[in-house]
């Protein structure tokens, strides 16, 4: 099945933003994209309806002609863990249920999931973003905030993807702010750590289109889908 598993290191490190640049990007190759965030907190009320900010960003960019609660019918009004957010609307929520919403509908696509939080950060009441990533068996591509102490977060989480047997297709670098030291280059320390793409973003960076090719090239050799056309710009190791 061709798709991809978006986490992070961490909360807000930027995930959305990186699956909303890979949706754009497969479907201007004429790839049906299929976009699954299962559980969302933090939601907005609109009319006694829960807006998932998330989910409605990626439905956008993949174009996505489905119902937003195919994408992302669990939704919560607190911005807290999923699970905690579950407890006090008195829901239970597993991981067998999590792994229906994603898999439902996607058998004509191309899946791409994003969890919530970090990599071991609860999801369900039975189990972690890992649990669904491993339930799945997609390629992981692994989102965090380009700062001072990245090095360390990336590393935990990688080891952490790898002692699931999971394949991990790639690390973003995604600086969310513009305090980043200027001696600091997290990419290249990485680079010659990691046996996997490391590729970086600055912040409000106005042309994307860099970063899009770069994943774009990876995501669908990961995927044994064909190649675009054009030369990807990647950051390779």
């Amino acid at each position: 099945m061709p798709g991809i598993f978006i986490t992070g290191t961490n909360t807000d490190v930027g995930k959305t933003y990186i699956g909303v640049l890979l949706a754009k990007q497969l479907t201007a190759l004429g790839i049906t994209v299929i976009p699954r965030k299962p559980i969302e907190s933090g939601c907005q009320r609109s009319n006694d309806e829960l807006i998932p900010a998330d989910a409605t960003a990626l439905q956008q960019a993949a174009t996505y002609t489905g119902d937003l609660a195919e994408i992302c019918p669990f939704r919560f009004e607190p911005p807290i863990s999923p699970v905690r957010a579950a407890h006090l609307a008195n829901r239970i929520l597993t991981t067998e249920q999590l792994v229906s919403i994603c898999l439902t509908g996607s058998e004509q696509g191309f899946l791409l999931v994003e969890g919530a939080g970090g990599f071991y950060s609860p999801l369900s009441e039975d189990g972690l973003n890992a649990d669904l990533a491993t339930a799945l068996q997609l390629p992981v591509l692994l989102v965090a905030n380009d700062s001072l102490g990245a090095i360390n977060h990336v590393l935990l989480s990688v080891e952490a993807i790898k002692l699931r047997g999971l394949s991990l297709m790639g690390v973003v670098l995604n600086a969310i702010d513009d305090n980043t030291p200027a001696d600091m280059d997290n990419a290249a320390d990485l680079r010659q750590l990691l046996d996997c793409p490391v590729f970086s973003q600055n912040y409000n960076a106005v042309d994307t289109s860099a970063l899009a090719e770069g994943l774009i090239e990876y995501v669908l050799a990961v995927s044994d889908m064909p190649q675009p056309v054009y030369a990807a710009k990647s950051n390779k190791k």
